[in-house]
């Protein structure tokens, strides 16, 4: 029987590769991802299409409503800042911060992880070339572990030793663009921007849309994403 894991799945750049790391690597994938009140649904619609995509045994979509507390430009009438450098981006903590939502993500994904008996956990977080959230860092991500091997029957018991895997914790964008293209992911089905128009178009000009530009750039490639939607660049 194939070992099991549990992967975040935003449908974004990042976390596709992620999945597609952990199916290169022998694991049976249970995809999770959350409604949680962001203020566009074009990440759950790839979401839901790359998981089929790519024959994962299980894709749950849970719902949340992170809306009730705000505080961030994902979930809040907020604007999402625009226009940056790219160089500037991670200087500070921006407002599409969303307070705690790896925490929250990652322990959906620890109780599913539990019942299913799997003892990886893969997230797609990234902390070269990234916004600066406290919660893409490896020092989080290994708190996070040893948390989920104190807080489970299963881990208290002996049974699963639990393993946060983040892939691309260490990589820059463009690291991560190779080993998607090495791993047959589509990045043209796949998205990244804060502040996308109704049909998937993204703006240019947010955090996440200049990150994944330079990405590009570094590879030496057009992204397939304004391929699509005859972006120039």
């Amino acid at each position: 029987m194939l070992k099991r894991a549990v992967c975040l799945l935003s449908g974004g750049l990042d976390s596709t590769t992620s999945l597609a790391i952990a199916q290169h690597e022998g694991f049976e994938v249970y995809a999770l991802s959350f409604r949680y009140g962001q203020r566009h649904s074009i990440e759950l619609e790839k979401a839901k299409e790359f998981a089929k995509d790519r024959e994962v045994a299980r894709h749950v979509v849970i719902d949340i409503d992170l809306r009730s507390f705000g505080g961030s430009a994902l979930t809040d009438d907020i604007a999402v800042p625009k226009g940056h450098r790219v160089e500037d981006i991670a200087d500070e903590i921006p407002i599409t911060y969303v307070p705690a939502r790896n925490t929250i993500f990652l322990s959906f994904a620890l109780g599913w992880a539990e019942v299913l008996g799997a003892q990886d956990i893969f997230v797609g977080v990234n902390a070269m070339d990234y916004s600066g959230y406290p919660d893409c860092r490896p020092e989080y991500i290994e708190a996070f572990e040893n948390l989920g091997n104190l807080a489970t029957k299963a881990g208290v018991e002996g049974r699963q030793r639990l393993k946060i895997r983040a892939p691309l914790v260490n990589m820059t964008k463009a690291d991560i663009i190779r080993k998607g293209i090495e791993l047959g992911v589509d990045f043209g089905e796949t998205t990244s921007c804060y502040d996308p128009g109704p049909t998937g178009r993204p703006c240019e000009q947010c955090d996440s849309c200049l990150l994944r530009a330079k990405g590009f750039a570094e590879v030496g490639i057009t992204d397939p994403l304004y391929k699509k939607f005859g972006i120039v660049r």
